[in-house]
């Protein structure tokens, strides 16, 4: 049967900061020139923010940019940051030092980028975008001379590597003389397209940190809104980057995460369990005691920077926010350079779209002699400083951020996360306690909070592209590290009847976060796009 198809000049994938900031600009910019564009958001989740998880702490420059009366439009972003602290944690101890100058948050704020994301969507409407959500980009449709001509959603057969979709649901072509690509980090489409078009030929490996958060209610008497809090340190070794984060957000509400870097050797560890340890830290512990834990959620950030970026734009699209990989790990944000990135698209396409040309490389150029650039490049080495170990990585920083200020003569470099599992008969197994129920808690627990579901009549959306891999070499191996990397119990090695272990794929319990993708240390896993609608719903993160 034929599919149905709908034509639009712009079609963008992922209703996050960079996605409906660059179908805002668009339509700005055909206002101001008296030209009526159609331009059409494709969103995965039930609902726009329905997948957005972050921090977060907002640097509202990009918004002053793009919607400078934001504050007289009711804008969600009210709570001021009003102090911060940076600590070191040993077990038992918490000792201040002073707050790297990248780090500063003053005139920033706390926020919800969920309910910021639905703010901007509604902007976004006003201006005439048609915004889709519950609908997933399955695949990228393809003209006649290889360039993209726009996606499909739904059921498309087949999708990376020629392994099926799980998406089975009836599907539609969106076509569109340019399409933008703001999936988020790792999104599923835009590694396609860098495997396609060889779009990390010049990059280095994209590497990434595994974000886990949880929403919290805690006695008004020990909030304090705007308060700010950043850790590292305890629990993670030092050879392993991290650290954990407190925000006081508004109505009595904080926010308490742990970022590992997915770069870590011991095959052993398991960063949910590390972010449990992290709350029963003296430092955390006694904000979260008698309060009520909310929501829960877990979601990969490309951390390489400026060196990990791949080539922006191909012939009919070019990859946006996190898809590309544009946040500043240093300053721990990258809602406001996603943004930027989304805008600066936008800028580059609208002046394009009188012409023929396919491949917009101008917006390349505009990156590069933007704010947006001068950022990422000033910060470059902070992060693969911390490939040596925690003191290495904060004498490099120091060096970085108060003599050199971006200007060394060199750029260190990154690897792939993958490679960096050591064998697990030569790691240090790891003995973590049982979650209380109280302040700490299990996976199941957990993932029930964050509303994820998936409707079971689906094929899994998590395919093996050697269905032996997972026990021949990774449990033989590294211990079956997906069964403790995945934040979600999505993978559980069971004992079939004839006594031989086997890998058990949850993928209802999957949070989309990406990490199997990640760091499988085979790359044997493949994340491919569910149905449009599953997934995580969450409330206010």
């Amino acid at each position: 049967m034929e599919r149905e198809a709908m034509e639009f000049d712009v079609v963008i994938v992922g209703a996050g900061p960079a996605g409906l900031s660059a179908a805002i600009r668009l339509a700005q910019l055909g206002r101001r020139n008296h030209r009526e564009l159609a331009i059409c958001v494709v969103e995965k989740g039930s609902e726009v923010g329905a997948h957005i998880l972050s921090g977060a702490i907002l640097e509202p420059r990009a918004l002053d940019e793009l919607i400078p009366e934001w504050r007289e439009r009711d804008a969600p972003v009210t709570t001021a940051v009003t102090d911060e602290r940076f600590l070191y944690l040993g077990r038992r101890h918490a000792l201040r030092l002073p707050t790297p100058p990248q780090m500063h948050n003053h005139g920033n704020y706390v926020i919800s980028l969920g309910n910021l994301c639905r703010w901007l969507a509604r902007q976004a409407e006003e201006l005439g975008v048609d915004i889709f959500p519950g609908f997933a980009a399955a695949g990228v449709l393809y003209d006649d001379d290889g360039g993209v001509r726009g996606i499909a959603t739904g059921d498309m057969g087949v999708g990376r590597d020629g392994r099926p979709t799980a998406n089975h649901e009836p599907g539609m072509d969106l076509l569109a003389r340019q399409t933008l690509f703001a999936e988020g980090c790792r999104g599923s489409l835009g590694r396609e397209l860098e495997i396609r078009f060889d779009l990390r030929a010049e990059a280095d490996p994209q590497t990434y940190g595994l974000g886990l958060k949880e929403l919290w209610e805690i006695s008004p008497e020990k909030h304090r809104p705007g308060s700010v809090t950043h850790s590292i340190g305890w629990p993670l070794d030092r050879r392993t980057y991290g650290g954990g984060f407190l925000y006081h957000a508004a109505d009595n509400q904080l926010a308490v995460g742990f970022v590992v870097g997915l770069d870590y050797t011991n095959p052993h560890l398991d960063p949910f369990m590390e972010f449990q340890r992290f709350k029963h830290h003296p430092a955390v512990a006694p904000l979260l005691e008698g309060g009520r834990r909310i929501c829960y959620g877990a979601r990969t950030l490309a951390e390489g920077g400026l060196q990990s970026l791949p080539r922006l734009t191909f012939p009919g699209g070019m990859l946006i926010g996190d898809d590309a990989g544009f946040l500043n790990v240093a300053k721990i944000k990258g809602t406001h350079t996603a943004m930027k990135s989304g805008m600066l698209a936008a800028e580059a396409v609208f002046e394009a779209l009188d012409g023929e040309v396919r491949e917009v490389t101008t917006y390349t150029d505009r990156v590069r002699s933007s704010w947006l650039w001068h950022e990422l490049r000033q910060v470059r080495n902070i992060r693969p400083g911390f490939h040596q170990g925690l003191w290495p990585g904060l004498a490099n920083a120091a060096l970085e951020a108060y003599l050199l200020r971006g200007r060394a003569p060199w750029t260190l470099h990154n690897h792939a996360d993958h490679m960096q599992l050591e064998l697990a008969e030569k790691s240090r197994p790891i003995d973590y306690p049982k979650p209380d129920g109280r302040i700490s808690f299990d996976r199941l627990s957990s993932v029930y909070i964050s509303n994820t579901n998936h409707e079971e009549n689906q094929p899994v959306h998590l395919q093996l592209l050697d269905d032996t891999v997972s026990i021949r070499v990774n449990l033989a191996l590294y211990d079956a590290p997906e069964t403790r990397y995945c934040p979600a119990g999505v993978y559980e090695v069971i004992e079939q009847e004839d006594g031989s272990p086997a890998l058990q794929i949850n993928a209802q319990n999957c949070l989309h976060c990406k990490t199997c993708d990640i760091k499988d240390p085979q790359q044997n896993i493949v994340w491919t796009v569910p149905e449009g609608g599953g997934g995580p719903n969450y409330p206010n993160m």
